[in-house]
């Protein structure tokens, strides 16, 4: 088989693979943080930051959500990733935005963080914030989760099935679960543009 033909295989077997009812719980969660009144905060770092800006105008677009991402705000990044360090980024954002426990937080990463070894740092101690304030967690991860899926109310993991493809596949099918979810019936308000067109 081609390269092409198999890595669509592989994306084909890590989607069916795929706990739904994860999903489900994920779409709930989401639609409770809004019929609450709560803010959604999604975080990311690399590829996934700019899943995260993507879906903010999904979120808010479609499903009537307060959204943000500390991604979109360059200056403000890059001057507390030079004054305070990176590792405190997003949870000194999150701070400056008043986190709270109306508030929803909506991690995309690969490995879903992890302090130990030291990845994805900022998320790590983001969720710390999180769980201090009492807000809503959830995530879409890869590998095993992480420090996400510890502490997430609920949680999609893009099962690792292919060793030599796990970044692509996830990032990969990130987009696919985050377009899955603004297309929720809890969660879409309105049409997308082309289905409106009838």
């Amino acid at each position: 088989m081609t390269f092409s033909k198999t890595f669509v295989q592989e994306s084909v077997d890590v989607l069916t693979s795929i706990d739904t009812d994860a999903i489900e719980r994920v779409a709930e969660g989401l639609a409770a943080v809004r019929d609450r009144g709560g803010r959604l905060f999604i975080l990311g770092v690399g590829g996934s930051a700019g899943h995260a800006s993507h879906a903010v105008n999904d979120f808010r677009k479609i499903c009537g959500f307060e959204a943000y991402t500390p991604t979109d705000n360059v200056s403000e990044l890059t001057a507390r990733a030079n004054d305070e360090g990176w590792d405190t980024t997003f949870a000194e954002w999150l701070r400056g935005s008043r986190l709270g426990e109306r508030d929803g937080l909506l991690v995309f990463s690969v490995g879903g963080g992890n302090a130990a070894k030291n990845v994805s740092t900022n998320i790590v101690s983001a969720l710390g914030l999180g769980r201090e304030r009492g807000c809503s967690i959830f995530g879409v991860v890869g590998r095993d989760g992480g420090t996400t899926a510890e502490v997430a109310d609920a949680c999609v993991i893009i099962p690792p099935l292919y060793a030599d493809h796990i970044t692509p596949h996830t990032e990969g099918l990130c987009a696919v679960i985050w377009h899955l979810l603004v297309s929720h019936p809890a969660l879409a308000k309105v049409s997308t543009r082309w289905e409106s067109l009838r």
